[in-house]
């Protein structure tokens, strides 16, 4: 008799789970990468250099792979449509939102969008939320309130108002925000609209260069003032520009996309709430930060929303209905 071998499907399953967690883990870092490339560079300038050399890498990776890089034609009015609002809408306005707030409330707002896309797939996809689902979502929305915020403004906004956060309270920052999670939000439903018949890695490679020329076009603007097109950055900078590019866009998005087009996407996206946790894990291990109490929370009830959201339906089983005049055993 043979010997019984082990089932590789537990590390198979443990590796899609931390690729699964990597994006998010990158764009918790991103977004602190890109803030200080603001200071000597427009937003459009830093959108089109995230945006251009991620896409071609990724339909470069697309090749060594051997995936077809081809898009059917029945998916080119979704595709087209996925890049303008997910590429082009979406990387503008984080851009530009990202200058004009603070990082913290930037990326409350920012990680709110798992909330709309929870209701688009719920009305698209049919998927099921559930209670425990619609309460997952919320506790995720409280515990990025809590990493995001100041301690400030949440012991005292009920008492103060707007005061609690000092003279502007709500800038144009946090309405580009906001735009920007509705764009992604969309986008993500159309990713998979924009893949039915073409491969994800392919089509997330061609809606970063497509979603990119609209935002080049734009920025040559400064260039016919007189203005060099390339900002004035320095090496630190460039490294921090290339990180946010290669990392936090290519590597980021196309595995962000890849799971997106299949499976349960109300779930995968609430991995989001996590983003702000693996910003502020960074801080720890790298530079010395110490969390606050509250800080704390907001992780627990961020991770508590992600199990709560990806166990719903098991967590969730009402009893079954019993035939009229039959007593339950």
């Amino acid at each position: 008799m043979s010997p019984v071998l082990p089932s590789p499907l537990p590390p198979l399953k443990s590796l899609n789970a931390l690729l699964m967690l990597l994006p998010f883990a990158l764009w918790g870092t991103a977004m602190a990468a890109m803030k200080p490339l603001l200071e000597h560079g427009s937003p459009l300038q830093v959108a089109c250099l995230r945006l251009l050399p991620a896409g071609a890498l990724l339909l470069l990776a697309a090749l060594w792979l051997r995936r077809p890089l081809a898009v059917d034609r029945r998916d080119w009015p979704w595709l087209l449509a996925f890049s303008l609002v997910d590429a082009s809408l979406f990387q503008g306005l984080l851009a530009r939102g990202l200058g004009q707030t603070g990082a913290g409330l930037g990326s409350v707002l920012i990680d709110s969008q798992p909330l709309l896309v929870a209701l688009l797939a719920r009305s698209l996809f049919g998927e099921a939320i559930n209670p425990v689902g619609w309460l997952g979502l919320v506790l995720g929305l409280v515990g990025i309130l809590c990493l995001g915020l100041p301690e400030a403004v949440l012991r005292h906004w009920w008492l103060e108002g707007p005061r609690a956060i000092g003279a502007r309270p709500w800038s144009h920052g946090e309405l580009w925000m906001l735009g920007a999670a509705a764009a992604m939000a969309v986008g993500t439903v159309l990713c998979r609209y924009a893949s039915r018949h073409s491969d994800p890695v392919a089509v997330t490679g061609w809606h970063m260069l497509l979603g990119g020329l609209p935002l080049l076009l734009l920025a040559e603007w400064p260039v016919r003032a007189g203005a060099g097109w390339l900002p004035d950055w320095t090496g630190g900078e460039w490294a921090l520009m290339a990180y946010a590019t290669l990392l936090g866009s290519a590597v980021a998005y196309g595995l962000f996309f890849w799971f997106a087009s299949s499976g349960d996407l109300t779930g995968f996206t609430a991995l989001t709430f996590l983003t702000p946790v693996f910003a502020l894990l960074c801080g720890v291990l790298w530079l010395d930060e110490q969390l606050r109490p509250l800080q704390w929370l907001g992780a627990g009830l961020a991770l508590g929303s992600v199990l709560l959201i990806n166990r719903r339906a098991q967590l969730w089983q009402p009893a079954p209905v019993q035939p009229h005049g039959q007593e339950q055993p």
